[in-house]
């Protein structure tokens, strides 16, 4: 016998809560909408209708598929980040909130400076910090480079789902050589590199270790490989009174810091996200 959404929605929400998942009337919408292809707003309108066989079967193979750990977005194919849709697949990492204060930082200098300046997102995954910050500051000219040809075409597709391919440049590259002179100069550098010792990642929750890009994750025995390369090696891309603005993993904002200062960065900031983390690590290099 057909149900409806709102029976529908009920089944679901009492088997994610079932699974202790902290926001399972959230997520059992989530589903829900993705299952029937309806915007938030339409699911509400039509909560007593009946469904039909495809969505009560997408909607559960769904539901199968959160109860093994993976991640809503991948399960929906997208997410929304910094008040804007993206495209999420398992080529790339899922946009946290953290990473929201690294990009509101980028933001907060890329508006400071002249129109026509070029601003590189560097290990760009799903490209969320890059079209960021093309969408808030639309004077500026935004590259995203990633060593995973996945990853970009990801990009690509955000970049176009955000009506900003006319400012965007997307290329490969490898953060742990040295930028090919071909790329130019830039004015800023803001990256959110993998930060996760080698050792860590088998150790990580099952949503994470299981499902979202390693390539994405390891940072090297330390945590601290791209770190040390990027304040080494890729000052080489910035003019001069270019700045380097980088994302922290917790307890990493000292020594990336001191990557900063021995590489020749100067006015070297720290700026907390919203649980009181120092994230975010940035420096200037000298005129």
């Amino acid at each position: 016998m057909p149900k409806t959404y709102s029976e529908i929605f009920i089944e679901v929400r009492r088997d994610l809560r079932a699974l202790d998942v902290s926001e399972s009337s959230l997520e059992a919408r989530v589903l829900i909408e993705a299952a029937s292809g309806k915007s938030k707003e339409e699911l509400t309108r039509d909560m007593q209708l009946y469904t039909t066989e495809d969505v009560e079967t997408k909607a559960q193979s769904f539901l199968d598929r959160r109860k093994t750990g993976e991640p809503l977005a991948y399960i929906t194919g997208d997410c929304v980040f910094y008040g804007l849709p993206f495209r999420i697949t398992p080529d790339v990492l899922i946009p946290r909130v953290d990473t929201e204060t690294v990009t509101a930082a980028a933001i907060e200098k890329a508006r400071a400076l002249p129109p026509g300046s070029r601003v590189l997102d560097l290990c760009c995954g799903s490209g969320c910090i890059g079209v960021s910050i093309a969408v808030h500051v639309p004077e500026v000219k935004v590259t995203m480079a990633d060593i995973s040809k996945e990853a970009l075409k990801v990009a690509r597709e955000n970049a176009a789902l955000n009506g900003v391919s006319g400012r965007v440049t997307c290329l490969e590259a490898n953060a742990l050589e040295p930028p090919r002179p071909l790329l130019g100069k830039f004015d800023l550098i803001v990256s959110n590199p993998p930060y996760i010792p080698t050792a860590d990642i088998g150790g990580l929750d099952t949503s994470v270790e299981s499902y979202e890009p390693h390539l994405a994750l390891d940072g090297g025995d330390d945590g601290l490989s791209l770190y040390r390369s990027v304040t080494l090696l890729w000052r080489s891309a910035l003019n001069p009174g270019g700045r380097l603005i980088l994302e922290c993993g917790i307890g990493q904002n000292h020594s990336v810091n001191y990557l900063l200062r021995v590489n020749g960065f100067e006015d070297i900031e720290i700026q907390k996200d919203s649980g009181e983390i120092e994230r975010v690590a940035a420096g200037r290099l000298p005129q």
